[in-house]
């Protein structure tokens, strides 16, 4: 919530909403919501009509928006059976809204990302004459770069604005906030900076770690000079050592980019990871840690900036790829 919070006064006279697809970036969809509607959040984002279910018990359908938009007439039916708000990507989306009755809806046009969303050209085609718009939007290419592109999505969403009959107006995503005012419109939406992604320098201090994964040491052993570590024997022992086994793997989302990499702690102190990242297993060196024993619970380097760093994984995979092994819990 003090992310949030962060982020919302950073969008000055906009309101900032929250991009909470693919699970809440991973941390569990219906608890962040939940936290967010209690701290003013009112406009939630999702990607697929299959991530409703899981807000609704937390937010008016009316703060709903599922950015894929209707594609059939069923679609078309859930989102007025529950009052969501479907986001119109296209003219075709835009005929299913209209044929099949109507209502408030969305609008999505495309400044300069060619992902989704109408063409500026589309804009003058009288079918969208007939749509009640409440968020006309659009969305960063670039945003986390001081590129040329910010400006041209910029200015060409000014001419949206001039152009498009809407209630309320968005550009702006996490790294888009940091540009400044004249990104902010209505509306922010904010993703990654909620879950402590840090994608532009404007936001270092300003957000805090929100994901530290745990995983219990299962298995503790000695090694003598010579013995090796894990799939292929990527790491040998120099040296005798102890070294423990954690129940985290890749099928949890810790990949074999942490081999030799990653780091975990306990109570401060920080066991390396050696030898390649199992699907299920993670060794670590002990040597710093003689009080650990089986049972122990040791908390991985999960910084998103830094983990990105080291591993070449971008912050939004390093929390998308977290499984479903996991249980999202608060922190004490």
């Amino acid at each position: 919530m003090a992310n949030w919070r962060a982020l919302d006064a950073l969008s000055g006279n906009a309101a900032a909403g929250a991009a909470v697809k693919a699970n809440a970036y991973g941390l569990g969809a219906g608890r962040v919501v939940e936290a967010l509607a209690s701290a003013g959040c009112r406009d939630f984002f999702v990607a697929h009509w299959s991530e409703v279910p899981a807000l609704l018990p937390h937010a008016s359908p009316a703060m709903i928006a599922v950015l894929h938009g209707p594609l059939t007439r069923e679609e078309a039916a859930f989102a007025r059976q529950t009052g969501v708000r479907p986001v119109i990507n296209s003219l075709h989306q835009a005929a299913i809204w209209t044929q099949t009755g109507g209502g408030i809806c969305h609008l999505m046009v495309d400044t300069g990302m060619s992902r989704l969303g109408l063409s500026m050209d589309d804009l003058a085609d009288p079918l969208l004459r007939s749509l009640d718009i409440d968020i006309c939007l659009s969305h960063l290419a670039s945003a986390d770069e001081d590129s040329a592109l910010n400006l041209i999505q910029r200015d060409r969403f000014a001419q949206v604005r001039s152009t498009v009959a809407a209630k309320r107006y968005s550009l702006a995503n996490s790294a888009g906030i940091a540009l400044g005012a004249d990104y902010h419109a209505d509306i922010t939406r904010p993703g990654i900076a909620l879950y402590g992604g840090i994608v532009r320098p404007e936001l270092e201090g300003r957000i805090a770690q929100v994901i530290r994964p745990e995983a219990a040491l299962i298995q503790v052993r000695k090694l003598r000079p010579g013995d090796t570590v894990g799939y292929n024997a990527l790491f040998t022992a120099s040296r005798p050592m102890r070294v423990g086994t954690l129940s985290i793997g890749y099928a949890d989302g810790y990949l074999r980019s942490w081999a030799g990499k990653g780091a975990f702690t306990h109570d401060g102190t920080i066991a390396p990871v050696i030898g390649r990242v199992s699907m299920d297993l993670t060794i670590v060196d002990l040597e710093a840690l003689p009080q650990c024993r089986e049972g122990d619970w040791l908390t991985a380097a999960y910084s998103l900036p830094e983990s990105s760093r080291l591993t070449g994984l971008s912050q939004y995979e390093l929390l998308t790829l977290l499984g479903e092994r996991f249980s999202r819990q608060n922190g004490g």
